[in-house]
């Protein structure tokens, strides 16, 4: 496979997870779509090591990995086909790195709420610095531990919840009390176009799970629309 395709691939497996992109992009200048999916695929690789299912050593073998090339990208000796795009993005890609070994630490239920968003707040902290160097604005921290934290939940389920929501023994109630908790956390206005599209759109499926107690199906194409108009108005 060519360079050129193997990167075409994992920008098309985020695209196949986050539909709703392809009715946002339009509010995207066309020079900054490339850079934006690499960058949230990317991330989305971190996530996937976060909330591995089963025997979690291929998962940290795979992050211990990144942390080298996110290392070697500051002398541009990128290894994976993400770093094509983002290797020349001027950015601290050590600090990424180095935040990275607290998925795997993060992975463990939490006792309470602080804990649990505690948990990802070095690496909510990196991420958002690095992206301040690749799309030109940093968001809030916060909310990217909320959003980490709000696909660890649709993905990983009653894992994901603090251990002091599930006391009482019903997990969708307790699912929707850390739904409620995360959307507390989150702040869509802050951050470049690309984050703010990306953001309303998890807070979106937050919502629809707090509401539901389970992950539910994306709204019509123009409640899309203009979800994606407000994000990008910054509204």
């Amino acid at each position: 496979m060519s360079d050129s395709a193997a990167l075409d691939s994992f920008l098309d497996k985020w695209r196949a997870r986050w539909p709703e992109w392809s009715v946002a992009e339009v509010f995207v200048a066309p020079a900054r779509r490339d850079i934006a999916v690499a960058w949230f695929a990317l991330l989305q690789e971190f996530e996937d090591a976060l909330n591995i299912a089963g025997e979690p050593l291929p998962a940290d073998a795979k992050l211990a990995w990144w942390g080298e090339e996110l290392r070697g990208w500051a002398g541009q000796r990128s290894r994976h086909p993400l770093g094509r795009r983002l290797e020349p993005v001027r950015a601290d890609w050590a600090r990424l790195a180095e935040a990275l070994p607290t998925l795997a630490e993060a992975r463990a239920q939490p006792v309470d709420r602080n804990a649990g968003l505690a948990a990802l707040s070095r690496y909510g902290d990196a991420v958002a610095a690095v992206e301040a160097g690749v799309l030109g604005r940093a968001p809030a921290s916060r909310s990217i531990v909320a959003q980490a934290l709000a696909m660890r939940l649709a993905e990983a389920g009653a894992a994901g919840i603090p251990m002091e929501l599930r006391q009482g023994g019903n997990d969708a109630h307790a699912a929707r009390a850390w739904a409620d908790c995360l959307l507390g956390q989150w702040t869509l206005r802050e951050g470049a176009r690309e984050r703010r599209l990306v953001s309303a759109f998890a807070h979106g499926r937050l919502r629809r799970l707090a509401q539901r107690s389970e992950p539910g199906a994306l709204p019509s194409r123009a409640s899309l629309l203009f979800t994606g108009w407000r994000a990008a108005r910054g509204d």
